[in-house]
């Protein structure tokens, strides 16, 4: 971690950053602006916190990572926690220079610094910092230059109730990559856009800086009957012409000529390229094509060129028409809407001439209250692409499948006409979603329809909206769908010091309900979970509810029982049950409440959990530190152990106490397991509504990553999702070759499951009892070697019989 009183930089130029704690006392908005600048963010956070996790994360979407390194543990263990900060550091190290913020160079020189045998990734973009280090007055001018396209002191309060239009940032899709005599490649992010540098491009000592960009719109030239641009206009920045060898474009295409031999005749798919945005283009002879990807020799350099990809045919010959008659067409859509959500926001329908569908797009022509709206920058929310035959009109049509959300009436269904098309250039459609009453804001899913008018074409696919605005204490505001009615609600802000929480009684469980064992069942193979027991003992029934499980080979009822101690399932046929009158000798089926609570919370050492989820959820559901200490075993605590930023909030106060044990659990790895310390605290203070909300999540992101690629069957079973929708949850997750990487499959899984769930409100037992079954019907079940979910079932259903026996009903007397 990096140490509190010294947040020394490898770029060493005096009163360039100071101690933020320094700063805080002679900036009185420092705190404040932090809290929304991404720029310093990231410096103040280090201060606050030294296990940043939380605060880093908090800046993305809860689920949606970076790609996870090759040189890591898989997530396919039942690991302690995902490394959140080890993933997000992986793409910082990958910008260039001249696009990094303080945060990126902190990242770096904390990863050099504590890293030192970390392998280096492949020479392509090797990252550079060098070019600033000694000329103050250039870092000054790109770090300002950087700043100045950005919009970076927003007010998250206001932004909670504005329709999202404080939410820009920087545009420009470009990167810019120092290269030495030993070449490499340099690569537009999330595009198939390429430049490859040779071996002795530039004399050994020199460098080539190479920028790439993407102009979303071609040339209008070079759309007509006898010819289509099929990708972006591309710029290319060079900073050294004395060059030796010449350097490569490389574009993957929205198109591929067709394979009769009329259309390898009459049509050829080539590059043009010219020194000047608006012309004139010379067509390009160094060109090898293969399929829908196009390589380029680029010979006559410039400091600034331009290149654009296009279909060209000699003539139209019948039965063609136009040159798409030549060509598979591919196009390309993209749903582009606010970074959060809000109670009315636009969603922008665009459709792309090429197949490069940006990560962030400006949008100029917005209207609120019918006045035009500054430029603001949206964000891709889902993508799609479908083949089209030849220009025609398209039907777009806009459907929320939530009851919570709707699509304004004169927006939910608009027209692109045939012309638009044939123009190559980007094409929009708004659509206004606005809420239904005053319910708690939620993200939801919708549905993007698009028809071709002249044919029976239909293509659809879903989309899923970001969660809502944060609250400015930086806590996510997720759905709360887990409340147990039994739970100690959200008290106004006054009245939040007064809750008083029950004291823990450890004494032997009131057990109202036994069975008698009507046969031996012992096991060669041991089940977790499972009881084992010999006829005529009386085993302990916890609960009048049954549990779905798979047993050796088919799913069966259990009870919940409790035998020599040991609590697991009993099969409902193997036991007669009777009431405590009629048990005759029940030692053997005696247990404490502290015995139970360690019992069921066994399952929350093998879950999978984000850590900054669980510390924000914990945080914001928990009002008093002190009674969260005193069961954490951190009795000794007192106000003078929290700094000033832990001193105002009791959220914080929490926060300090959660962070506390997370170090001391790290520091005794073997011997202590974060979340399942955290959970028996929690239902030792009654908290039970959050033991259930954290009990699905958790299972939720454990059920992803078990099932990888097998998540579509159970799509399937669970929600009968069309191939199209379960394509669309993978969509977004895509990587270079248009595939969700096997590694990176818990990401849709987890979209779809977290989905799903949010649909049965407060029922969690029913969350987890139907994902328990459907898993258990799957080809090859996940959940017979898996057994964690079973576990937590018997969690859910001793809720009720722990709190009857551990907390007394009466006042305690002070």
């Amino acid at each position: 971690d990096v140490n509190e009183s010294k947040l020394d930089l490898d770029i060493d130029w005096p009163g360039v950053f100071k101690h933020a704690h320094a700063v805080s006392k002679t900036n009185p908005f420092w705190n404040e602006l932090s809290a929304s600048n991404p720029f310093v963010h990231d410096i103040a956070a280090s201060n606050r916190n030294k296990n940043n996790k939380y605060l880093s994360i908090l800046k993305e979407k809860p689920y949606l990572f970076s790609k996870v390194s090759s040189n890591r543990d898989s997530l396919a263990s039942s690991g302690d926690e995902l490394d959140i900060d080890c993933l997000l550091r992986k793409t910082s190290a990958r910008r260039s220079g001249r696009s990094k913020s303080v945060s990126d160079f902190l990242d770096i020189v904390d990863n050099q610094r504590f890293n030192p045998h970390k392998t280096t990734p492949q020479k392509t973009i090797p990252s550079d910092v060098t070019w600033l280090q000694n000329d103050r007055e250039a870092y000054k001018m790109a770090w300002l230059s950087h700043r100045q396209l950005t919009r970076s002191c927003l007010d998250l309060e206001a932004m909670s109730h504005s329709p999202g239009w404080a939410q820009t940032q920087a545009t420009d899709i470009h990167v810019v990559c120092k290269l030495n005599h030993e070449g490499g490649s340099v690569q537009l992010p999330d595009s198939d856009i390429n430049i490859h540098v040779p071996v002795g491009h530039v004399l050994p000592g020199e460098f080539q800086e190479i920028g790439l960009k993407a102009i979303l719109n071609p040339p209008s030239s070079f759309n007509n009957e006898l010819s289509i641009t099929v990708s972006p206009l591309i710029e290319l920045t060079l900073s050294n012409l004395n060059t030796k060898e010449a350097i490569f474009l490389e574009v993957k295409v929205a198109a591929k000529v067709k394979n009769d031999p009329l259309s390898q005749v009459m049509s050829d798919i080539v590059c043009f390229y010219s020194l000047d945005k608006e012309g004139p283009f010379k067509k390009l002879e160094n060109c090898y094509t293969y399929q829908d990807t196009i390589q380029v020799k680029l010979r006559d350099l410039s400091h600034v060129m331009y290149a654009v990809i296009a279909v060209q045919a000699n003539k139209i010959q019948p039965p063609a028409t136009n040159v798409w008659d030549y060509v598979q067409r591919t196009i390309s859509v993209g749903i582009y809407g606010p970074k959060y959500i809000h109670p009315t926001f636009t969603a922008v329908f665009t459709v792309f001439g090429h197949n490069y569908i940006p990560g962030k797009l400006t949008i100029c022509d917005i209207k609120k209250g019918g006045k035009n709206m500054p430029p603001v920058v949206f964000q891709l929310w889902g993508k799609h692409t479908f083949l089209l035959e030849k220009p025609q009109d398209l039907n777009i049509s806009l459907v929320s499948c939530d009851p919570d959300f709707e699509v304004k009436m004169e927006d939910q269904s608009k027209n692109i006409k045939e012309e638009e098309l044939k123009t190559g250039e980007m094409v929009r459609q708004q659509f206004l979603f606005s809420m239904l009453g005053c319910r708690e804001m939620h993200f939801f899913v919708f549905l993007v329809q698009i028809k071709v008018l002249k044919s029976s074409q239909v293509t659809q696919f879903h989309v899923t909206t970001p969660d809502p605005a944060p609250k400015l204490s930086g806590i996510i505001n997720r759905p709360k769908r887990l409340q147990n009615r039994k739970e100690i609600k959200s008290a106004p802000l006054l009245l939040i010091p007064t809750v008083k929480y029950p004291k823990f009684q450890d004494k032997t469980l009131s057990v109202n309900t036994y069975g008698v064992a009507l046969k031996t069942v012992l096991r060669q193979n041991k089940i977790d979970y499972l009881l084992e027991y010999f006829k005529g003992d009386t085993i302990a029934i916890l609960g009048e509810d049954k549990v779905k499980a798979i047993g050796q080979t088919k799913i069966k009822e259990w009870y919940v029982g409790v035998l020599r101690k040991k609590i697991g399932l009993v099969h409902c046929k193997n036991v007669k049950v009777i009431s405590r009158e009629q048990a005759m000798d029940t030692a053997d089926s005696e247990l404490t409440t502290r015995n139970l609570v360690e019992q069921i919370a066994l399952p929350f050492k093998k879950l999978t959990y984000i850590y900054s989820v669980v510390l924000s959820t914990v945080s914001e559901s928990v009002y008093d530190w002190r009674a969260l200490a005193e069961v954490l075993g951190y009795s000794h605590m007192s106000l003078d152990d929290f700094n000033e930023a832990h001193a105002d909030k009791e959220s914080e106060r929490v926060a300090h106490v959660v962070k506390r044990m997370k170090e001391d659990c790290h520091a005794n790895k073997k011997k202590r397991l974060f979340l399942y310390e955290l959970i028996v605290a929690l239902l030792k203070i009654d908290c039970q509504g959050l033991v259930a909300r954290l009990t699905q999540d958790t299972i939720i992101l454990t059920a992803a990553v078990k099932l990888g690629k097998y998540w579509r069957e159970l799509a399937e079973k669970l929600a009968r999702l069309t191939k199209q929708q379960i394509e669309a949850y993978e969509v977004p997750h895509q990587g270079k070759n248009g595939a969700v990487a096997l590694e990176m499959m818990w990401k849709p899984a987890y979209d779809f499951l977290y989905t799903w769930g949010a649909h049965y409100g407060d029922s969690y037992r029913d969350v987890l009892q139907d994902l328990q079954s459907a898993l258990d019907k799957m080809k090859n079940p996940v959940t017979k070697h898996w057994r964690e979910l079973t576990g937590t079932l018997i969690l859910v259903n001793c809720m009720e019989v722990l709190r009857a026996s551990a907390f007394s009903r009466m006042e305690e007397e002070e």
